[in-house]
């Protein structure tokens, strides 16, 4: 998929930003103030599995991607990178609708140990002491094992935004609350570009008008427009130089 901003004219490949992305994640926002901020650089979105996000990064294919950490970096070799974590997923497990475990609105490990599971080979959530028995078969995608555990193969463990991705009438999903979480952050090349650096800021909400997320220092006033300042909150204040600030009774003065 490439984005590119209405009107603008033709740019190569080095006037592109080429960032990846893993399935369940959705950069379509921050893709749309991309295009109001860069429009003179063109966006190329690439889609990109988990296992292969450090060797995109790492043989210069792309020059960022939103990933899964540190999942990620357990596959090929990104070489000199920086990661940023942005959000945290829910891990759930995936069961055919008419599963015993849909009786629940929430499951935790205990509760499957006597399940038989799915492990593709795109695993994009390391799950430390799995639960239950791994089926002979693992599949290749995380698409294929759904399909598996629609057939009643097994289960499957994935992060939330996955089990929305291929969602189907036939099957459910139920949170698991003590299971590991999936962390979906950015992964880019050391040192950072200031294409890259722009990209961070628009993630982290960093106005257009601002520096690297930074105000401009403000300033700095002269004595004599300090000394002005002091006095207009004096007077604010009712603490005018020259002034009594005690309270009058209107009784006449003793001489």
């Amino acid at each position: 998929m490439v984005v590119t901003t209405p009107g603008a004219t033709t740019i190569d490949d080095a006037q592109a930003f080429r960032l990846g992305y893993v399935p369940g994640v959705t950069p379509s926002k921050w893709v749309r103030i991309w295009a109001e901020r860069q429009p003179g650089v063109r966006l190329d979105l690439v889609a990109l599995d988990v296992a292969a996000c450090a060797d995109a990064v790492g043989g210069g294919r792309i020059e960022m991607a939103i990933t899964r950490l540190p999942d990620a970096l357990n596959h090929g070799d990104a070489g000199a990178v920086h990661t940023i974590d942005l959000y945290d997923e829910t891990t759930v497990v995936v069961v055919p609708r008419d599963h015993v475990l849909t009786a629940g609105d929430e499951l935790t490990m205990a509760d499957l140990v006597d399940e038989q599971f799915l492990w593709p080979s795109d695993e994009p959530l390391a799950v430390t002491g799995r639960p239950g028995a791994a089926v002979d078969h693992r599949p290749e995608t995380t698409g294929d094992a759904i399909e598996l555990v629609a057939a009643g193969t097994g289960l499957l463990l994935v992060p939330q935004s996955l089990a929305r991705l291929h969602h189907r009438k036939d099957l459910v999903y139920r949170p698991v609350t003590d299971a590991p979480t999936s962390t979906v952050g950015l992964l880019w090349p050391s040192p950072t570009t200031e294409l890259a650096d722009e990209f961070i800021g628009i993630v982290r909400g960093r106005k257009a008008t601002s520096s690297r997320g930074r105000a401009d220092p403000a300033p700095k006033r002269s004595a004599k427009e300090k000394a002005a300042a002091k006095r207009a909150a004096r007077e604010a204040a009712g603490k005018i130089p020259g002034k009594s600030s005690r309270r009058t009774t209107g009784r006449p003065k003793r001489r």
